[in-house]
């Protein structure tokens, strides 16, 4: 009987270290989060229009992307809902093709609508393969638009990656405990 408690006492302790854990990676990823959308709002702020107006947008303050020839891209972020956080996402991307180099930049994707944003929360979403990301740095906010009701915005942190795609990105998307 003592043995089966402290079997029981050990498991609830790695499954409360566990939580811990993952609560202050989450964290992190929201304070960064925070800090990605103010220099993204400092380099345009044409964007200020797409934070204010989309129903949710969801930012991935790293994401590392790189490859020659097969490559790849996997980031971490949050999920806002009219401004407040709602639960955190992943990115992950595999492609071949003409690609090289290495880059780390941030992405947010913006919802223009209760729809769209409805469609990417459940959980399993993917870009179509013609989905391109718009340049935040340069300034093209301002002709930005909506394709599907969703607009991507990426803006390059470091690196230099020949490759300006998104399609075939997928997402999985998970909501805070209420």
């Amino acid at each position: 009987m003592k043995t089966l408690k402290k079997i029981i006492l050990t498991g609830l302790l790695l499954v409360t270290v566990g939580v811990m854990a993952q609560n202050k990676k989450d964290t992190q990823i929201m304070n960064d989060a925070e800090k990605a959308k103010e220099m993204i709002l400092s380099k345009n702020m044409g964007l200020k229009k797409f934070f204010k107006e989309a129903s949710g947008y969801a930012i991935f303050p790293n994401v590392g992307k790189g490859g020659f020839v097969i490559g790849g891209a996997s980031g971490n972020g949050v999920v806002y809902e009219n401004g407040t956080a709602i639960g955190m996402t992943s990115l992950k991307k595999v492609n071949i093709g003409l690609q090289a180099g290495g880059q780390a930049l941030i992405e947010v994707i913006f919802f223009q609508t209760e729809a769209a944003l409805a469609k990417f929360k459940q959980g399993n979403y993917e870009f179509s393969a013609e989905m391109s990301a718009v340049a935040a740095d340069k300034g093209e906010a301002e002709n930005a638009s909506y394709k599907d009701g969703v607009v991507v915005f990426a803006l390059p942190k470091a690196g230099l990656m020949v490759d300006a795609s998104v399609g075939g990105q997928k997402f999985e998307y998970h909501p805070f405990k209420k």
